[in-house]
């Protein structure tokens, strides 16, 4: 049993995180293989102009949509608005 005020073993830590993300690059590997094989098999009509207008429009307003979303997060979480409501007893 390891003492409380015990180092820890800085090659297992380092061990333990590779044997954790060594499966999860190849994971991603295999996914983006995959994707691109799909993509590259797929065949169909070729998109029309307003088809790329369209996504990009969707692409750009869901960016700005979450930028905005993650802009008043931190804004909020800086001027303590996300502080519990603490009730002031000591009204006279």
């Amino acid at each position: 049993m390891a003492n409380p005020g015990d180092k820890p073993n800085r090659k297992l830590n380092t061990m333990g995180t590779i044997a954790l993300l060594a499966p999860l690059f190849a994971i991603l590997a295999a996914s983006m293989w995959y994707a691109a094989r799909a993509w590259m098999m797929a065949d169909g009509a070729p998109m029309p102009a307003n088809g790329y207008i369209a996504m990009t429009l969707g692409v750009f307003f869901s960016l700005a949509v979450g930028f905005g979303l993650m802009t008043l997060l931190f804004y909020s979480s800086r001027h303590g608005y996300d502080e519990p409501v603490r009730p002031e007893r000591d009204r006279d």
